[in-house]
């Protein structure tokens, strides 16, 4: 029901956008989390934005480089990605919460998307 794209190889200081589209049901009411799983550690959240977009919330380690959107009437969110640094390198995540405040963590999160692969040379 969650589809992320757009991952992709990039040289350090490049940038890049995912997407996460939803398909048989829409989102427009839940927060939408981005979160990524770098090989050989623990999924970590990096964006997050409210179900209205009007509340967005960010891991200090991406804070002023990532962007987090989302277009309700497309039923798709948007990851912006821009500066990116090796440490990015990691298989991103799109997912969909219910929760009434906006969580960061992984257990609050209802829907999951397959993950998209973002790796970043030095």
């Amino acid at each position: 029901q969650l589809q992320a794209s757009g991952g992709g190889l990039v040289q350090a200081g490049g940038s890049l956008r995912l997407s996460c589209a939803a398909s048989g049901r829409t989102f427009s009411t839940y927060v939408m989390g981005w979160f990524r799983q770098a090989p050989g550690k623990e999924r970590e959240f990096v964006a997050a934005i409210s179900w209205s977009g009007g509340s967005t919330y960010y891991a200090d380690s991406v804070k002023g480089r990532f962007t987090i959107s989302r277009d309700n009437a497309k039923n798709t969110r948007y990851l912006q990605m821009n500066r990116l640094k090796p440490e990015d390198t990691a298989v991103y995540y799109c997912a969909a919460s219910n929760a009434v405040a906006v969580p960061t963590t992984t257990n609050f999160y209802d829907y999951w998307g397959q993950g998209t692969l973002v790796t970043v040379s030095s």
